[in-house]
Parts: C-alpha cells; structure tokens; sequence
C-alpha cells in the first residue's frame, strides 16, 4: 500500500504556469505508472497524463499536449506535473494516482489515490 500527497496547487493567472508534486510514503514507488487525473465541479474525473516509472514513457491528453509535462525523480519517489500555458479550463482538483498497470488512462486502472489539489485559472 502507498499513500500519495500531492502539492503545488494555487491560483493563477492565464498564461502562468504550475509545478505540481506528487511525493509517496514509501522510499520507492513500487508500481509501474503514476498517473494524473483532474476533477472539475459537476464533472468525472479525467485523465490528464501519466508516466511508466521505470522507462520514463510518458502519455498526454490531447487537451495539454505542448503545455504540461511529467515527470519523476526516481531518488525522491516523487512525481511532477509541471503545466504551462496554463487556460480557465484548466481549472480543476489534480489528483494523482498509481497503478500496476501500464499508461492506463482510466480511473479504474488506477488503486492507490492521493487526495488532490487545486488549481484555479483565472481569465
């Protein structure tokens, strides 16, 4: 079992950017992608991106191709989601999520949550 905390969440201006932070309770992530998801008022949960722990083979979003980017940092068992060009619809609760599988893009592929932070993107 692992528990995830996100943090780096906050308000910005459109055009301003956000690096998110997703740090584990364990000294390594022991699955095989962590994933980023974003909830918006009245609205499912939504794939946003996703890395392979070990190999670094990232998936996007169509919606935040060229404007956000994941990482990790193997050393830390910390994940990033660093997000420029940040846009109103970007406005959302981020979550992010492990799961064994690999790039999954539903949240059913995913087990272990982390409770979320906000991001708000003002016009």
């Amino acid at each position: 079992q692992v528990q995830l905390v996100e943090s780096g969440g906050g308000l910005v201006q459109a055009g301003d950017s956000l690096r998110l932070s997703c740090t584990t309770s364990t000294r390594t992530f022991n699955y095989n992608t962590m994933g980023w998801f974003r909830q918006a008022p009245g609205k499912e949960r939504e794939f946003v991106a996703a890395i392979r722990w070990n190999v670094g083979t990232t998936s996007y979003t169509d919606s935040v191709k060229g404007r956000f980017t994941v990482s990790r940092d193997n050393a830390k068992a910390t994940g990033y989601l660093q997000m420029d060009r940040l846009r109103p619809e970007d406005t959302a609760r981020y979550f992010c999520a492990a799961s064994l599988g690999l790039l999954g893009t539903a949240p059913t592929d995913y087990r272990y949550w982390g409770q979320g932070t906000q991001v708000t993107v003002s016009s």
